[in-house]
């Protein structure tokens, strides 16, 4: 085959860009992020020195930095905690998970019944939907119980997709935290500080 129809030769070369695949936005999404992110991310260097975490991190003891490793429920449930782990998250191009899981805590406080449709819409479309900007990893039966979900949207209609979200990142995504750079740096400095 011709070379000039975008690729599609013999030869293994990229599609363009607007080509029609599966995945390809994603994909696209994913390698321009890999093209912008420094491996600065990759240790404690971009929490010091971002203005909102370098205060944070100046009240943060190192006992409650060591009581991360404790469990997973004690670092999502810490507000600095969330923030290195997002930031360990980046490194791995898989913040989305942790955003899906806030943004699940965020929707069951909805107050208003009357908001719960235009929100678990939007939830839907950011994180559940193929082809979702930031679409998280679940499995097709979850996928479809959330969309059958949102014809009469609850409180509780991410549940069993935020609990799939929450089980891989306590499974795959917490275990390489612990033993990031990121975290061990963040450890010596709580350290270094004084209490």
């Amino acid at each position: 085959m011709d070379s000039s129809l975008g690729g599609q030769g013999t030869e293994k070369l990229p599609r363009p860009c607007g080509s029609n695949l599966g995945r390809s936005r994603g994909i696209r999404t994913h390698l321009s992020c890999l093209s912008q992110k420094s491996d600065s991310l990759s240790d404690f260097s971009t929490l010091q020195n971002d203005a909102k975490h370098s205060q944070a991190l100046k009240r943060l003891t190192a006992e409650e930095a060591r009581r991360w490793a404790r469990s997973f429920d004690l670092l999502l449930s810490h507000k600095y905690g969330r923030s290195a782990f997002r930031a360990f998250l980046q490194t791995e191009f898989s913040e989305e998970n942790l955003e899906f899981w806030i943004a699940c805590e965020d929707y069951r406080k909805t107050r208003s019944v009357n908001k719960l449709p235009a929100k678990a819409r939007r939830i839907f479309q950011e994180f559940i939907d193929v082809q979702a900007p930031r679409e998280v990893n679940i499995d097709y039966p979850t996928r479809e119980m959330t969309k059958r979900n949102l014809a009469h949207p609850t409180l509780a209609c991410f549940d069993l997709a935020q609990l799939r979200v929450r089980s891989l990142m306590e499974r795959d995504s917490y275990p390489r935290f612990l033993r990031s750079q990121i975290y061990n740096d963040l450890l010596s400095h709580t350290q270094k500080s004084p209490c």
